[in-house]
């Protein structure tokens, strides 16, 4: 079994495959013992530093105190001497922020309970195993279930912790982490993913000092600017090697990731809903669920604990029929045409578009109320026939004569103060009693936490989807939370936006859903529950996109990514890139196009035909593959390299974009990744005259990419295994003679 609990040493032991996780009970404390490598012992010795000074206040009551400084809790709280960044805070009725939690009972099952209301991970009763474990504080009434799911194969715990008022007075939550890990020692740095709309998930590491650094959001969603992930690793610790830790909090909305060294150089790490601006009241009987944190162990350096998160979430997250799907290759308007569109237009993108070999046709903002720029109308979601001549129904049965599908764009949980809907319900906003609501790109936010207006955004997208044929929906989401009148809205606001997800892929099973937020800035686990992609970015260069994908894939698996070829000059950036780079970068993520079909030359046409037969050559591959990072532009300021390893090892695509030309430079070496040192693999595409090699060939003496050009250049090289084929029956002949 992956958890066992010793009861004569109250120690708690979770195995994964490669991991363990020990936690023990002290004097009624659990204390975190042991994160890292699998060991075997099940208590490896005074790890908890307990017959050092101070002491456990069983054996030296006049320093608890200070113990409690020093002491590795396995959930701290606040108010009882533990001066750290604590996991829990709740305020009493006095007024007193204090809580001082004691162990009291455990269950060990198979399995894993849902979350009520959030989205979870999932899986069958024999992979995965359960601890719960209760702690309580008998003054205030507080009881918290901690939560440890283990994924044994896949070397993940995924936590979260349910918080209970037992006592009779109300309480109110003000803090309320779901995972707090203790590491010992200071050589450690953070991994996190940054940016801004445009620049999403670039890549920092940065080492851990005294202190505390906390990446987080408090735009009430996760954000272009912070991603709700962070690795954790030692200071040598590269791509391939190293031990490396990784949390990854299962949700949309307000977060905090923490990292701190204490005087006594041991680190502390937590993840969980922002404190900050929030607050939940508690009644007596009532219960309060975190959303889950994943945490991932890898001693195989950074690719290997992004490895573990591509395979968890592929077959333990995202429950869309897509997963393991080819998806259909769609071309979206909004580059095309912005807000100038009508049926004819779109009719005539949609014939040229199904001549290159492309599938889909998505309508993009632009085709309701009196929209014809970004001023207004959304919450009027009725057809503006004026562009849509006859209606949304006939418009999607001209797209399907066509022999092509239909998508469509909506912003459900927004509103333009030029609106009917404005007009008749000004009070369905997100404002306070005393200000003015301010405008984001002009628009403001309904609050969906009420219950009528959740009603209402649910209306317009159900009579939306059951008015036609429609196969596929964005939703966007283009202007972050504020004028928040309470402590509790944003996380009700994120409770209801996943209702109204979860009735969607409910009554539209068949539907292919993509989220956004104004490109990336729901990146998220709790989004990749309903929807199986999100969009990217809404930066599809694609020498930005390199670095996006890069940061991206870190923890999201690559077929999670909305990605599209581009015009050129870009209208992001204005570079000039090649279109066969373009549809090459694209090609790792879920792969479509935006761009005005109808005006690009006939030479492009046919490049769009050969690289729809490419993603589909390939999307399996890239789909359910191994990801490996070999070389970054933002490291190298030259090139970028990664390629993707076929779960058997007998097929892989290396990608190879020299972004800068160099002077008088000769070939770069590639050494690649994931390969079987056995087999022998040749060449099937893309580097020619090239004799087959081993897998250890190809990863220790590595290959030759010769000069391209130019700047932004691409190659994609497909290599497939021929052991057990011809070359190797030949080779073996020679060698036996």
């Amino acid at each position: 079994m992956s958890i066992i609990y010793d009861e004569e040493k109250k120690i708690f032991k979770l195995d994964t495959r490669l991991s363990s996780y020990i936690m023990a009970v002290t004097e009624g404390n659990l204390g975190q013992v042991y994160y890292g490598r699998k060991i075997n012992d099940i208590y490896p010795g005074d790890l908890l530093r307990l017959k050092e000074l101070p002491l456990t206040p069983g054996v030296n009551a006049r320093e608890e105190a200070a113990f409690n400084d020093s002491y590795p809790f396995e959930y701290p709280a606040e108010g009882r001497s533990d001066f750290r960044e604590n996991a829990l805070a709740v305020e009493t009725e006095d007024g007193f922020e204090i809580c001082d939690l004691k162990y009291d009972t455990y269950r060990i099952y198979d399995g894993k309970k849902p979350v009520e209301g959030m989205p979870a991970l999932f899986g069958k009763e024999w992979e995965i195993t359960t601890a719960e474990i209760d702690l309580t504080d008998s003054k205030t009434g507080i009881k918290v279930t901690l939560f440890y799911s283990v994924f044994e194969e896949l070397d993940v715990i995924v936590r979260r912790v349910r918080i209970t008022n037992t006592g009779t007075g109300k309480l109110i939550i003000k803090r309320a982490m779901s995972a707090s890990v203790s590491l010992d020692g200071d050589g450690y740095d953070v991994i996190t993913l940054h940016g801004a709309w445009g620049r999403e998930r670039r890549v920092q590491r940065r080492p851990i000092d005294i202190g505390t650094y906390v990446c987080s959001s408090k735009r009430g969603e996760t954000s272009h600017q912070d991603n709700c992930f962070m690795g954790i690793c030692g200071h040598d610790a590269t791509e391939d090697h190293g031990e490396v830790y990784g949390l990854n909090l299962v949700y949309s909305g307000n977060f905090a990731a923490i990292a701190e060294l204490s005087q006594f150089e041991r680190s502390r790490f937590m993840m969980g809903i922002n404190p900050e601006r929030f607050s939940w009241a508690l009644l007596s009987g009532e219960s309060f669920d975190t959303p889950e944190c994943v945490c991932v162990f890898s001693g195989e350096g950074i690719g290997g604990m992004s490895r573990r998160f591509h395979d968890l979430y592929r077959k333990h997250l995202i429950r869309s029929r897509f997963v393991d799907r080819d998806r259909p290759v769609l071309i979206n308007n909004w580059e095309a045409t912005y807000f100038d569109f009508n049926s004819e237009k779109l009719l005539s993108i949609a014939k040229q578009a199904k001549e290159c070999g492309i599938e889909m046709l998505v309508m993009d903002d632009g085709w309701f109320g009196h929209r014809n720029n970004d001023d207004s109308s959304l919450g009027d979601w009725y057809v503006n026939e004026d562009k849509i001549q006859g209606g949304l129904k006939k418009l999607v049965d001209d797209v399907n004569a066509i022999g092509m599908k239909f998508g469509i764009w909506m912003e459900p949980e927004m509103i333009s103060p030029d609106s009917k809907l404005y007009e008749a319900h000004p009070d369905w906003v997100i404002r306070t009693k005393t200000h003015e609501p301010l405008l984001s790109r002009c628009q403001l936010v309904l609050d969906i936490s009420k219950e009528e207006v959740k009603e209402y955004a649910w209306k317009c997208v159900k009579d939306t989807l059951s008015s036609a044929n429609i196969e596929y929906l964005k939703w966007d989401m283009n202007r972050q939370l504020c004028d928040i009148p309470d402590g509790e809205i944003s996380h009700k606001y994120v409770l209801a936006l996943y209702e109204l997800q979860e009735r969607l892929v409910n009554e539209f099973p068949e539907l292919l859903f993509e989220n956004c937020s104004g490109g990336g800035a729901r990146f998220d686990p709790g989004m990749l529950y309903y929807s199986p992609q999100i969009w990217c970015s809404d930066d599809m260069d694609p020498v930005e996109r390199l670095s996006i994908q890069r940061g991206t894939a870190i923890c999201y698996p690559l077929s999670t990514m909305g990605a599209h070829v581009c015009s050129s000059p870009n209208h992001t950036t204005g570079r000039v890139t090649p279109f066969e780079t373009r549809g090459i970068v694209a090609l790792a993520g879920t792969f479509g196009y935006e761009l005005d079909v109808t005006k690009i030359s006939a030479e492009e046409k046919e490049l769009i035909k050969k690289q729809t037969d490419m993603y589909h050559r390939y999307s399996m591959l890239v789909r359910n593959g191994d990801y490996y990072r070999l070389a970054s532009v933002d490291d190298n300021g030259y090139y970028d390299a990664y390629m993707v390893v076929s779960k058997d090892k007998k097929e892989a695509l290396l990608t190879y974009v020299q972004v800068r030309a160099r002077a008088n430079y000769k070939s770069r070496r590639l050494y690649l990744k994931g390969l079987d040192e056995d087999m022998v693999y040749e060449f099937a595409e893309g580097y020619e005259g090239a004799s087959p090699l081993h897998g250890s060939t190809l990863m220790n003496a590595g290959i030759n990419i010769e000069p391209i050009p130019g700047d932004t250049q691409a190659r994609l090289i497909y290599i497939k295994s021929v052991s057990g084929g011809l070359f190797k029956d030949i080779l073996t002949g020679l060698m036996g003679a």
